[in-house]
């Protein structure tokens, strides 16, 4: 049984080998097939990846040789202020990667109180640092990992409070995404997506489990681990969003689509992107690199297997309206 499937996959990859070369618009690299093979299983292992049959196998195969082919090429590239490189991602198109990894929804009809559009506390700041990074200042919790619940919104939301709390208290709690999930209604989804300003319980009490429970655990959002009065929005550009992450790290939404965002893997993140924002992560510094490019840091939540170690180094200053990717257009922050 067991040779007749390995039988039947080496077929169904001469196949796909052969579709590749004869479908691609570039210049393919040519794959024999002992290489695409031993490639494949090795990122397989590496990734836990098991497949239902040899014809879904065979589908993600191909999906990973283009894959492939797009992070050797852009490597190979002259004058690329950054990296990409294989991960967890690599048997996805981007459009399967979009619509299980990103959640950012703003809702239709939202409407805002006078204190969250007009009261920005730090308009007034002149005296900013060159550079702040909250990690090190001992204000942001390791990374975590959404799955494929289109839960960044809760993840943006929660690392903001948890940021605010350790400024204010000198106390970094570790607080429930799952509880935003399944209790906060107001205009979010679940794993469908939300929006960040709707938002705390422990991650210890209310666990992350990377599905919409559909009830909220009322028992466990009795427990208040942190506890914040407002939440503020800050005005749409660059300026104001660097005066508000030099006092606290904030939520915002980009737009993450393009195989150069799915595939990122380290410095100073250029493009290409557009506006339409879809994702939700927390920015948690800014600075200068040794090239001198401007960039801001933000904390995703897709593990520590994407980009810098879970993080990603983003063009700040682009000369983008709201910001490359949109990363200023939508900027929040909790008030404690």
């Amino acid at each position: 049984m067991a040779l007749k499937l390995a039988k039947s996959f080496s077929i169904w990859l001469i196949l796909i080998l052969c579709a590749c070369a004869c479908t691609s618009n570039t210049a393919s690299r040519a794959y024999d097939i002992p290489s695409a093979t031993k490639k494949f299983e090795e990122w397989m292992s590496r990734h836990g990846r098991d497949y239902k049959d040899v014809s879904e196998k065979a589908k993600r195969l191909k999906i990973f040789l283009e894959n492939l082919q797009f992070v050797e090429e852009f490597n190979g590239a002259a004058n690329r202020t950054y990296k990409v490189g294989l991960n967890k991602f690599s048997d996805l198109t981007n459009e399967e990667f979009v619509a299980a990894y990103t959640g950012y929804k703003l809702p239709s009809s939202t409407t805002r109180n006078s204190s969250q559009v007009n009261s920005f506390k730090y308009q007034g700041s002149n005296s900013i640092p060159e550079s702040v990074d909250w990690v090190k200042k001992g204000a942001v919790n390791p990374i975590k990992n959404q799955g494929r619940c289109k839960s960044c919104w809760s993840f943006s939301a929660v690392a903001a409070v948890e940021a605010i709390t350790q400024i204010t208290t000198g106390v970094l709690p570790n607080l429930s995404e799952q509880q935003l999930i399944d209790c906060a209604t107001d205009g979010n989804q679940g794993c469908q997506g939300g929006w960040t300003d709707n938002g705390f319980d422990s991650e210890t009490n209310y666990p992350y489990v990377g599905v919409d429970e559909g009830t909220c655990d009322v028992q466990a959002s009795s427990v208040t681990e942190a506890k914040i009065s407002d939440y503020r929005d800050v005005p749409p550009n660059e300026d104001d969003m660097l005066k508000a992450v030099a006092m606290q790290p904030v939520s915002v939404a980009l737009d993450s689509r393009g195989a150069a965002f799915q595939y990122y893997a380290g410095d100073v993140f250029t493009g290409p992107c557009g506006t339409d924002l879809n994702h939700a992560v927390t920015v948690v510094g800014y600075g200068t690199d040794t090239d001198g490019m401007k960039y801001w840091l933000i904390r995703n939540s897709w593990n520590v297997s994407w980009g810098e170690s879970g993080y990603m180094r983003i063009q700040r200053d682009s000369g983008v309206e709201g910001g490359l990717c949109g990363i200023a257009s939508k900027v929040s922050y909790p008030v404690a």
